[in-house]
């Protein structure tokens, strides 16, 4: 399957690259799916029950509060690596990821769209001001001293969510934004809102500019990131697909290799007959 990953890559050498939480699964970072494409766990925090209810954002900053430092502290691994360094090589032009992690900026890779948002910022719903994640954390300390209580070992969940007694939760006080005393949400596109058009646009764009696209660690179950799997069969773009499991686009691929996103990616490394650009 490698040297038919090559053959493809090396027919299509302007890669746009979408990757998804398999990509980031060997950091430490569970994903929402198994390999049938079907819910691991509860289903996460819609945005509209964020947005209108209260005890809802106190459930949320809770578990936030446990699942964000894993997330914080996560390294990059090597389907990471190797994605920056294929970039660095001149294979992929663009890479859009589903993922919040920003791991993808922490490998090195430069053209990174992060297409539902970022986890290590928090915005202001009211003032639109963007707060670094790590602050808040030091707020939710400051606010909630039965936090110490929580223990470290409680099961991380996807998106920098984890599991909390509900008791701790009942308790629990959420910060407001310091400059207009607004509502303050991570900078990243809930279950149940939008993906920004403008975004959207531009990875369009740049899928008509790149020759062909590959998926990386994503079940596409979501649709922001099927979209573009969809466009791409409707315009005539070949789409190849590492991933264990199985995904919402099956049949629109080309190719399909059900490997760990790592393994096959630096496999792929090492048969690539393209020498470094610049």
């Amino acid at each position: 399957m490698i040297n038919q990953l090559k053959d493809f890559v090396q027919a299509h050498p302007r890669l746009l690259v979408l990757t998804g939480a398999g990509c980031s699964a060997g950091s430490g970072i569970p994903t929402y799916r198994d390999h049938r494409g079907s819910w691991q766990r509860s289903n996460p925090i819609q945005h509209q029950e964020f947005i209108s209810r209260p005890a809802s954002r106190k459930r949320y900053w809770a578990r936030s509060y446990v699942g964000w430092p894993p997330v914080c502290n996560a390294r990059p691994n090597p389907a990471h690596l190797a994605l920056a360094r294929l970039e660095g090589r001149g294979v992929v032009t663009t890479l859009v990821t589903q993922n919040v992690d920003r791991l993808h900026q922490k490998a090195g890779h430069r053209q990174v769209v992060d297409l539902h948002g970022r986890l290590d910022q928090v915005l202001c719903l009211n003032c639109r001001h963007l707060t670094e994640r790590d602050e808040i954390q030091r707020r939710l300390d400051a606010l909630n001293p039965h936090l110490a209580e929580l223990d470290t070992a409680w099961a991380l969940a996807p998106d920098g969510d984890a599991d909390v007694a509900d008791r701790l939760v009942e308790q629990m006080r959420v910060p407001d934004c310091r400059f207009c005393g607004g509502t303050l949400k991570p900078n990243v596109v809930f279950f149940g809102d939008s993906v920004d058009r403008q975004l959207v646009s531009f990875v369009f764009d740049a899928l008509t500019d790149s020759d062909a696209l590959l998926v990386v660690g994503s079940s596409l179950m979501v649709f922001s990131g099927f979209r573009f799997c969809r466009h791409a069969a409707q315009h005539g773009k070949p789409i190849a697909c590492i991933n264990v499991g199985r995904t919402r686009a099956d049949e629109l691929f080309s190719l399909k290799v059900e490997m760990d996103c790592g393994d096959a990616l630096q496999q792929l490394e090492g048969v690539l007959d393209i020498g470094n650009s610049g």
